[in-house]
């Protein structure tokens, strides 16, 4: 095949059937795109006690010089309802312009045409005057566990250093050149479980619905609203996601009851001051007899999901003038600089060195009928080789 096309790479990723965990031949596609051009090419297995072995993979071009790298992954989520799709999901078929598949969009589009804007770069100039490498996780839709952050302590040991990076999320709301996130607030999820005494709803006085005090916390929790956003971030916003008693009978007030929320928070908080502030909230809220009237205080345990995911906002000026000037110069629009969405990969390699995000239309990620515009594939790729060249170009400035 023609590495140059990304189009040919993009039909090859999706016809492997790489949903998480699985590998589904994908990262060995790659590895047969990138070693011709020059990329040493290393596969890593990520293992952890209680979750899914990963297999990832870590390609580099040049050995000195500016480092630039280029991250993504290949596992897409199921296909959900295979009967749905107006053509198979695997299938990588081209009707009225568009290529239907799982992942067209989320994000081995992203992939292929990185793979071709390189292979454009080295075809025309040559070898960069640096390096470029591919850090490919087969774990960002899935627990995120051993993916790119194991990927990067790997490449990080055996010393690997990066100057900045660009992760090929779909990142554009309606079209090509719409926005570059350069950030992304943090989730921070987690668990309260009210005990209450179980009865029958018709003698309450001898029973204490938990219901009732969870309504209290979780209300403390959603109001007043945690900040009003700040110039670089939206407000930060908390909601309960899930409700249970595990009670199915009508008549009876249940024992306990169980509420799970995720805030999205933006940089006036840390994981840990947020924290502090909605254990504050929830001891306030315990003491509120509102809804519990000549009840003692509400007893609740609180438990925080592992792993928060910390706020960042990149302000490296080699990096996002490059890649905005070279969005400018291919689609004549000047992208929107965001930190917009939910989170994404970018969030372990803020640690690393400077990274933004940028890829195709995202409208479809996810959905029946996942689908990129062709003419978008030739446009990126385009996008992702004039920017490699100015970056290359600019970057010492920093």
């Amino acid at each position: 095949m023609t590495t140059t096309d990304p189009v040919a790479n993009l039909a090859a990723l999706i016809r492997c059937p790489s949903v998480t965990p699985a590998e589904g031949g994908a990262l060995s596609l790659l590895d047969s795109l990138l070693s011709p051009l020059g990329f040493a090419v290393e596969r890593v297995m990520a293992t952890e006690a209680g979750t899914p072995d990963v297999e990832n993979l870590y390609a580099r071009l040049g050995t000195e010089g500016l480092h630039l790298m280029f991250a993504g992954h290949t596992d897409v989520v199921p296909v959900g309802d295979e009967a749905a799709w107006s053509h198979p999901p695997f299938s990588a078929e081209i009707a009225g312009g568009e290529m239907y598949g799982r992942g067209a969009v989320d994000m081995k589009g992203g992939i292929a045409c990185f793979v071709a804007a390189i292979a454009r770069h080295i075809e025309k100039h040559g070898k960069p005057q640096g390096s470029v490498s591919f850090l490919i996780t087969g774990d960002e839709e899935g627990p995120s566990i051993n993916g790119t952050s194991k990927l990067l302590e790997w490449a990080a040991a055996k010393g690997e250093t990066w100057d900045a990076c660009v992760v090929g999320e779909p990142t554009n709301p309606d079209q090509l050149g719409d926005m570059i996130k350069i950030g992304r607030r943090g989730s921070l999820s987690g668990r309260i479980t009210v005990h209450g005494v179980q009865g029958h709803a018709a003698y309450p006085h001898l029973a204490d619905n938990p219901i009732r005090g969870l309504l209290q916390l979780t209300h403390a929790l959603m109001h007043p609203a945690f900040d009003h956003g700040t110039d670089d971030f939206q407000p930060s916003n908390l909601e309960v996601t899930t409700v249970d008693t595990g009670n199915a009978a009508t008549n009876v007030i249940p024992a306990r009851a169980t509420a799970a929320f995720n805030i999205r928070f933006n940089d006036s908080w840390t994981a840990e001051s947020l924290r502090a502030e909605i254990i504050r909230r929830l001891d306030a809220a315990a003491a509120d007899g509102e809804l519990r009237p000549d009840r003692t205080p509400v007893k609740y345990e609180l438990v925080w999901a592992d792993r928060p995911s910390h706020v960042f906002l990149t302000r490296n000026n080699a990096l996002i003038s490059s890649l905005s000037d070279a969005v400018e110069a291919v689609t004549g629009k000047e992208p929107k600089l965001s930190t917009t969405g939910g989170t994404s990969d970018a969030r372990f390699i803020k640690d690393y060195c400077p990274v933004v995000e940028f890829g195709l239309v995202g409208q479809t990620m996810h959905m029946v009928d996942e689908r990129v515009a062709v003419a978008d594939l030739e446009t990126l790729t385009r996008i992702y080789e004039t920017f490699i060249e100015r970056w290359f170009a600019h970057a010492d400035g920093k």
